[in-house]
């Protein structure tokens, strides 16, 4: 099956690493299986950025996963776009719902949720949720029900 022609710039070519946050780069291609209900999981395990107030920094392992409808993220650009929160300063809890309104604007997926599991800083860690179910589908009653449980 060829996938040349759906317009991807990022895979293949060089990394071109944003200084600053940048949706730009983010780039989808058309899922193949959109008659199935699946599951997509990235783990990115060394995202860092930078605290508002203080400039320090702060790391965290960032988990995402969603269910995709007719659009996907390409692994290379989601990775250059979580590379560009480096040199960002915000909130965990803005980054995590950010990154998370960025990717339901990319891909208008049936669901996605966003976790940031961030290291301690001054002996406290913080570990930010996000989800979005699509309005009035089975995705949104899912959302509620994997929020209502959510650790």
């Amino acid at each position: 099956m060829e996938r040349k022609n759906e317009g991807l710039k990022a895979l293949g070519g060089p990394s071109r690493y944003s200084q600053d946050y940048d949706p730009g780069v983010l780039e989808s291609f058309e899922n193949r299986h959109q008659d199935n209900d699946y599951w997509v999981r990235f783990n990115c395990p060394e995202f860092t950025t930078l605290c508002p107030i203080t400039g320090q920094p702060d790391f965290a392992e960032i988990r995402i996963s969603y269910i995709p409808d007719k659009r996907m993220v390409e692994s290379k650009s989601l990775k250059l776009y979580l590379f560009s929160f480096r040199s960002h300063g915000d909130f965990h809890e803005d980054v995590i719902n950010v990154i998370m309104k960025d990717l339901i604007a990319l891909l208008d997926p049936r669901y996605i949720e966003v976790t940031g599991i961030f290291v301690p800083r001054g002996g406290i860690s913080i570990w930010p949720y996000a989800n979005y179910g699509r309005p009035g589908t089975k995705y949104a009653a899912l959302a509620e029900q994997r929020f209502a449980t959510h650790e």
